[in-house]
């Protein structure tokens, strides 16, 4: 059912910039398990490379050693097309094949790239690593793309949902997915 729509997306990717049509990182998962993570690529090839480039423009802070994420708002390594495929997370739908694959579940903590993983493996909040990795969760639909959101929120929210989550509680993320998707912020 999806085919014509991963054809199209994939299409406009190779006509758009240079590059594979997927990009295929090593995350950390459930149990810190590495595995290879799916998505569109949004942003133009290479884009890993440039990470010491830009880091004086991460929204987390500029220390290296002190800060655990990366984000860059308005982040210009994002291709136009990449963009449009971000704003409505259709980058998101490779990661179907991880789900599938049995590295990720549809609910969870995000799963993270290994420089940000390497960072949180000290005291409770390693905690977030006992839950599974997932498309979306607890994050997502309280926080996605807000500005105003500190990296010890997102790691309290990860480890909420890694003591608290529930079958219902899984629901709940899944219906509350729907409303974040259609979010006027750029992630």
């Amino acid at each position: 059912i999806l085919s014509p729509v991963l054809l199209l997306i994939a299409l406009i990717i190779k006509l758009e910039s240079k590059g594979p049509v997927f990009y295929i990182s090593k995350r950390a998962g459930a149990g810190y398990k590495i595995f290879d993570f799916y998505k569109f690529r949004s942003m133009r090839a290479g884009a890993d490379q440039e990470l010491k480039k830009f880091a004086a423009l991460n929204q987390y802070g500029m220390d290296e050693s002190d800060t655990v994420f990366f984000k860059i708002k308005d982040d210009p390594r994002i291709t136009k097309f990449g963009m449009f495929l971000r704003k409505t997370s259709l980058d998101e739908i490779p990661q179907l094949l991880n789900v599938l694959k049995g590295d990720m579940s549809l609910v969870g903590n995000r799963p993270l790239p290994l420089y940000e993983a390497e960072k949180l493996t000290k005291d409770q909040i390693a905690w977030r690593f006992l839950a599974p990795a997932g498309l979306t969760g607890l994050w997502q639909i309280t926080k996605r793309g807000k500005d105003d959101m500190s990296p010890e929120e997102r790691i309290q929210l990860d480890m909420e949902y890694a003591m608290n989550n529930s079958f219902l509680g899984d629901m709940k993320i899944i219906f509350k997915t729907f409303p974040a998707l259609l979010q006027k912020e750029k992630v």
